[in-house]
């Protein structure tokens, strides 16, 4: 019988290994799977590349994973923002790696490692300095420039519901960049409101199919149906 429900955010990331990269849904604080985020860092892995839409606020979630020193590297479309003190003084110390993508870019890239597409030709970040480096062709008189897919060892997403498959859907908003980096990490670890029975959800509405999730822990945030 297929259950990926776990019982403990502690078990949801049992194994997570030193150096891996990790993907991590949200777009802010929106979709953003927060207590996995705290589990992450009371597992204790290190030297992780991390890949998020920002570089995390204040000092709390992403921003306390690297404060910790357990980030070697972050890839993100917005490094600074009014809440991003840690980045700062890390970047500034020397202490963290830094990768500026578009942020179209971010979610093609993880799209097309979970399509099996190991690069793509994008006009995005044609003529600027993140292009410096990578190959460039033209296509119908328009210059493009090459992007690598990029694939995660671990995605932590947040989804609405989810069933013992591991099927998610979303609400609203908080679906941001998580289906993408659900389909991307050779291990997806899902934190949930609701746990559904076999059936319930409509398969209309599930918008990652639990085949790309491998673990479900339900996280009651306090947030009704609706």
């Amino acid at each position: 019988m297929i259950n990926k429900i776990v019982q403990s955010v502690a078990d949801a990331l049992a194994g997570v290994k030193d150096g891996a990269t990790v993907l991590i849904g949200g777009f802010g604080s929106v979709g953003q799977p927060d207590a996995l985020i705290e589990g992450l860092i009371e597992q204790g892995a290190k030297d992780l590349t991390c890949v998020a839409n920002n570089a995390g606020t204040g000092r709390v979630g992403l921003a306390r994973l690297m404060e910790l020193g357990r980030v070697r590297k972050i890839i993100c479309s917005f490094p600074r923002s009014a809440g991003s003190v840690v980045f700062e003084e890390l970047y500034r110390e020397g202490k963290i790696e830094l990768e500026i993508v578009p942020q179209g870019t971010l979610a093609e890239r993880m799209r097309a490692a979970g399509a099996g597409i190991p690069a793509f030709y994008t006009a995005t970040a044609v003529g600027t300095l993140l292009a410096r480096g990578k190959d460039e062709r033209e296509f119908n008189g328009r210059k493009y420039v090459l992007e690598q897919a990029l694939k995660g060892d671990v995605a932590l997403v947040e989804a609405w519901e989810a069933d013992r498959w591991g099927n998610l859907t979303y609400n609203q908003s908080g679906r941001n960049f998580n289906p993408v980096m659900a389909m991307a990490a050779e291990t997806t670890i899902a934190q949930v409101q609701h746990i559904r029975e076999l059936g319930e959800l409509s398969p209309e509405l599930v918008a990652t199919p639990g085949i790309y999730v491998q673990r479900v822990v339900r996280v009651d945030r306090g947030a009704p149906w609706v």
